[in-house]
């Protein structure tokens, strides 16, 4: 079944599976996004604990998604992404039914858990099945149409927190993974890398877990920690992640196949992956909140105005990607950050006097245009760069990364910019700090920019790297 057409029937299912599946996951970012204001009322929840209520589902997510990946390479890649839709499900109600900060981090904690097994899988899947001329056009659909589930994500969610709770948030993946779950059992093939061995890295996962852990505890804690115990505390992190690196080279059956970073394109688009989504992550973060505190919008009307993203997205990011098959990945990598550097310079000056159509549109479509540049490309890239036995492997690696980046953007950013405790109450010391974390996210993307341009290479999208030329 490896060689299913994308306009088949079969070919669409696989798509639609996958679409569904990821976008459940990429909902949650968005939506939960919007009603952080009202958690944070409603259970009387600090910044801090804001912070977590994101990053424990992103420090679970990006520290076990290798490993998902991995369990989808060996016990197969349909049935482990069921699994984790499942297990999304239940951890979602978990979520809604929170009585206080605490039991919501712990419910979005293990939603990550559960995350970390449907993600990798998601993209593997199309990978794995479809005709290798069919992929790149389909991870560009798979952008796109996840666009679906980012576009109506914010009106609904934001509706919802408005007019009726944040809880229903998370009790409206529910119905979407029961649907999801239908599709990838009737459509989806079954494929693993059959000559992968029975074991599992468990040290590894256990390293990963810690290296993300300490550092992101260290950067949300700082206002409590001091600096001295800080940076104490992200050594430690750096230290597990050193130890992390050593066990991957030397493990038997490793999370993470070492050969893969041999490849200059694969360390060369992840490293961009981590500098682009760290941005990525803090702009949605920050401008969720300068929205509804400062601004004045509700729920709803901050999450519609972020539509113009989505809309792009689904309406551009196949041509994305369509366009990065046809010239070569390395001028959309490059030029698509820097789109959105351009977009994110324009939101800094978001204001409580800011007008929509002049003060913020703008801004939000110039940096979709950008992100349908990059995403597609980006994406088609790190998983070309992989040989096919190892594509689940290289889709957990490149969402780690990605996820690990926002993860570290949102821990670290408020500390920098001076936003901490019930600051993010306060209009005018938000919008100040809002405003610092704008012109820093703007300077990430332009990084990205620069990496892509300086080590990107338009190697054919369907031919992984050689040997020789991952020497080179």
């Amino acid at each position: 079944m490896a060689g299913v057409e994308l306009s088949s029937p079969v070919g669409r299912g696989i798509v639609a599976a996958a679409v569904l599946g990821s976008g459940m996951a990429m909902l949650d970012g968005t939506v939960v996004n919007i009603a952080l204001v009202r958690i944070g009322q409603d259970l009387d929840a600090t910044l801090a604990e804001l912070q977590w209520v994101t990053n424990g589902y992103l420090l679970s997510l990006a520290s076990l998604i290798l490993l998902g990946g991995s369990l989808g390479d060996r016990l197969g890649r349909r049935r482990v992404f069921v699994w984790g839709v499942v297990g999304f499900a239940v951890t979602s109600a978990l979520c809604g039914i929170a009585q206080n900060p605490t039991q919501l981090v712990v419910g979005r904690i293990l939603q990550g858990v559960a995350g970390a097994l449907l993600t990798p899988g998601s993209l593997s899947m199309i990978e794995a099945s479809l005709r290798s001329q069919d992929r790149a056009k389909a991870i560009g659909s798979w952008t796109g149409l996840g666009g679906i589930a980012s576009a109506i994500g914010p009106f609904v969610g934001g509706w919802l927190v408005q007019y009726a709770s944040w809880r229903w948030v998370f009790f409206l993946n529910i119905p979407l993974a029961a649907l999801t779950v239908v599709l990838a059992l009737r459509f989806v093939p079954e494929s693993r890398d059959e000559q992968a061995g029975d074991g599992f890295d468990v040290v590894g996962a256990a390293l990963a877990i810690g290296a993300l852990a300490f550092t992101t505890f260290a950067l949300i804690q700082y206002a409590t920690l001091g600096a001295g115990a800080t940076i104490a505390i992200v050594f430690v992190g750096v230290a597990f992640g050193a130890g992390f690196v050593v066990v991957e080279r030397r493990a038997h059956t490793p999370m993470v196949q070492p050969s893969l970073f041999a490849s200059r394109q694969f360390s060369a688009a992840n490293a961009m992956t981590l500098v682009v989504y760290g941005a990525l992550g803090a702009v949605l973060f920050f401008l969720s909140l300068q929205l509804q505190v400062v601004v004045g919008y509700g729920p709803l009307l901050a999450g519609v105005a972020t539509l113009p993203i989505t809309a792009l997205m689904l309406l551009l990011a196949a041509r994305g990607g369509e366009l990065g098959a046809r010239i070569g990945p390395r001028l959309p990598m490059a030029l698509g950050p820097a789109v959105c550097g351009i977009g994110v310079a324009l939101l800094a000056f978001v204001g409580p006097d800011s007008a929509y159509l002049t003060g913020i549109l703008p801004g939000l479509t110039i940096f979709g245009l950008g992100l349908c540049l990059l995403v597609a490309p980006l994406t088609a890239t790190v998983l070309a760069a992989a040989p096919d036995r190892y594509v689940g492997a290289a889709s957990g690696v490149n969402n780690a990364v990605a996820r690990s980046g926002t993860l570290l953007a949102v821990a670290a950013l408020p500390a920098l910019v001076g936003l901490g405790g019930d600051a993010y109450r306060d209009p005018e010391l938000l919008s100040a700090a809002y405003r610092s974390a704008m012109w820093l996210s703007a300077g990430l993307l332009v990084v990205g920019a620069v990496v892509s341009w300086s080590l990107i290479r338009n190697t054919p999208q369907n031919a992984p790297l050689s040997d020789s030329e991952t020497d080179s």
